[in-house]
């Protein structure tokens, strides 16, 4: 039975031992053999201090060591917390102070320039290097400095330790901090098994599949592809790109299979010159973290022609929520489906009755996908994770539901749409406007468009103006003046955009999405004092 994470690379060393697990660069490993190096990693964390439901953060790249970090930290009881290797020193010091790390797995020129911040984390007692000697040692002020590979180490001990069960931490993941300093969504073992299980349920996922992981694995989407794949015994090629053409390149190398990507990635893929074939291979395409433009799914479809494409809509604090079966896209096309195998989605009201068909509510997560709420945020945590609307109130103990922040309505058939962010929702002229709606409207005027923010800015007149921000392919110029002509025949006039602006690009926040908070405080100003009236 599976019921830790680990328990995961045990399994696949003893089902699939030759089938290669992961591929990074030109090398790869099997599952036989990735179990040994995560069996040496949680022996090396143990030897270094590593207790149960104790922190160990990973800053590093896509690589073998970092995804062995993960089910090595699971092996020995303790909590992983992977770091987005984007972020910045102050970044990465937040989120070491917040969780208590006590050992971290970076390498040399990283910790060089973390140095000063690591400095300030008083409960972090070890810093591990991935590409050093394995005799290397040094102390720096309360820090032990050390080799991630050593020669020895204390696997004998593994098993004196306590498995974890599936109710207990497993990781930390940190949310992109939309609104404030990021916070650490609390997963436990049986949240991510139970994720993988359902996900690799309705993909069909199998040995022969090849999976490219693009996205961070600081991001539970990124993250699910390792844990989907290994729990089907499929390989994982990681990949960390610069150039959109590389991405190309390596789905006809390695013949990948299965493809997850953000809308903003999915933007740039489409943009990218495909040689005849080269994307073949693929069989699937998931799509999270935004909703997908009508317009450019069109173009993916045409790109990934043999691919099924899964449309799914996801909560960090409850992995994932709904998907979208490829079947029902061409007489559902704009909803997000309904919900994944072994959980619940409900629509409430603010008084938290449910919604009927067609009536705007809450979307409200249940099942075992729910997390533990936000590490050492308790306001926070009550903000989002409260009681479930559809147990009965004599179960006095009943776990907690994710109520999401999103306004979604479902059709008569129980398929879902989403309406838009409740803390994003324009409010002009008396009307509450979906940025989501403005957003597709706009996309379907010009297929080189690349990124496109609708924005609710203060205005003193109309409570907010609907600003747009737009990213053109190669920066081309547009008449913007002739796309608010043809919006103001496509939307409703209380929809159509005070203000079009063409931008050479949006900013993207570390998991690859359009960072709407910077963009709404740069123009927070742009109609005062009479300004742009």
């Amino acid at each position: 039975m599976i019921s830790n994470l680990h328990d995961i690379v045990l399994k696949g060393a003893l089902q699939f031992p030759a089938q290669t697990a992961l591929k990074f660069k030109k090398e790869s490993v099997t599952y036989s053999e990735f179990s040994e190096i995560t069996a040496a990693a949680a022996g090396r964390f143990i030897q270094a201090g590593l207790s149960r439901h104790q922190r160990l953060a990973v800053y590093l790249p896509k690589q073998f060591e970092t995804v062995s970090s993960f089910f090595a930290t699971s092996r020995c009881g303790g909590v992983f917390v992977p770091v987005n290797p984007a972020l910045k020193p102050l970044q990465v010091q937040h989120i070491l102070q917040d969780c208590n790390v006590r050992i971290l797995v970076t390498s040399k020129d990283r910790f060089e320039v973390l140095a000063e911040s690591l400095a300030l984390c008083e409960d972090l007692h070890t810093v591990l290097l991935v590409d050093v000697a394995a005799d290397f040692v040094q102390q720096q002020g309360h820090l032990h400095i050390a080799a991630f590979h050593q020669n020895d180490s204390a696997q004998a001990e593994l098993n004196e330790r306590v498995a974890p069960t599936d109710a207990d931490m497993a990781a930390i993941l940190y949310t992109s901090g939309s609104t404030g300093k990021p916070k650490g969504v609390v997963l436990t073992h049986r949240n991510m098994i139970v994720g993988a299980q359902s996900v690799s349920s309705y993909l069909e996922n199998k040995p022969e599949d090849v999976i490219l992981a693009l996205l961070p694995l600081s991001f539970d989407y990124g993250l699910s592809q390792i844990t989907t794949a290994f729990l089907t015994g499929a390989t994982v090629v990681l990949l960390d790109f610069f150039l959109v053409q590389d991405v190309v390149r390596a789905i006809e190398q390695h013949q990948v299979t299965g493809l997850a990507a953000v809308p903003p990635l999915w933007a740039q893929l489409a943009k990218a010159k495909w040689p005849e074939g080269s994307a073949d291979s693929v069989r699937y395409i998931t799509n999270s973290g935004g909703a997908m433009p009508d317009a450019l799914l069109t173009q993916l479809q045409g790109i990934f022609r043999k691919a099924a494409p899964y449309l799914m809509y996801g909560l960090t604090e409850a992995f994932r929520s709904t998907y979208l079966p490829p079947a029902d896209l061409p007489r559902k096309r704009g909803s997000m489906g309904k919900a994944i195998p072994n959980a619940e989605i409900v629509v409430v009201r603010e008084d938290g009755s449910l919604c009927g068909p067609n009536e705007p509510g809450e979307l409200v997560h249940r099942g075992p996908l729910v997390s533990l709420g936000y590490w050492n945020s308790p306001e926070k945590t009550a903000e989002r994770f409260k009681f479930d609307p559809v147990m009965p109130k004599g179960a006095l103990l009943a776990p907690m539901a994710v109520w999401s922040g999103d306004t979604v309505k479902y059709d008569e058939e129980g398929f879902l749409y989403f309406v838009g962010r409740r803390d994003e929702m324009i409010k002009t002229l008396g009307n509450r406007v979906s940025p989501t709606e403005v957003e597709e409207a706009v996309y379907a005027l010009d297929p080189a468009i690349v990124d496109v923010a609708a924005l609710g800015i203060p205005h003193p007149e109309l409570d907010q103006a609907i600003v747009v921000l737009v990213a053109m392919q190669h920066q081309q110029q547009v008449d913007t003046n002739a796309w608010l002509l043809q919006l103001k025949k496509a939307l409703p006039s209380f929809m159509v955009p005070k203000v079009l602006l063409q931008k050479d690009s949006l900013p993207k926040n570390a998991n690859g999405k359009i960072d709407r908070k910077l963009l709404s405080g740069e123009y927070q100003h742009y109609f005062s004092e009479g300004q742009n009236l």
